[in-house]
């Protein structure tokens, strides 16, 4: 994962992401990641409200705002899974 401030893009910051160890050249957009960015971010630029873009080939824009401990994104999507995850304990 890489990720700058989005100087001259329109956008809070900017990432992309490889995963090449799992067979994942580069992903189009990745929600968990940001989710980790996002606070990094507002913390660095003193706001929580922030518009991020994934620069990837099939890139794409993801408003993030965090809210304490949650971060809450949203955007245009694709779903390719649903399913639910059960946690012991």
């Amino acid at each position: 994962m890489g990720t700058a401030e989005g100087y001259g893009t329109g956008h809070d910051f900017v990432s992309r992401f490889f995963g090449a160890r799992a067979g994942i050249a580069e992903d189009p957009v990745t929600g968990s990641a940001h989710s980790q960015l996002a606070p990094l971010w507002a913390g660095r630029l003193g706001s929580t409200v922030l518009s991020a873009r994934q620069l990837s080939a099939r890139g794409g824009t993801v408003l993030c705002r965090v809210e304490g401990e949650r971060t809450l994104l949203s955007g245009t999507c694709v779903r390719y899974l649903e399913g639910i995850v059960h946690l012991a304990g």
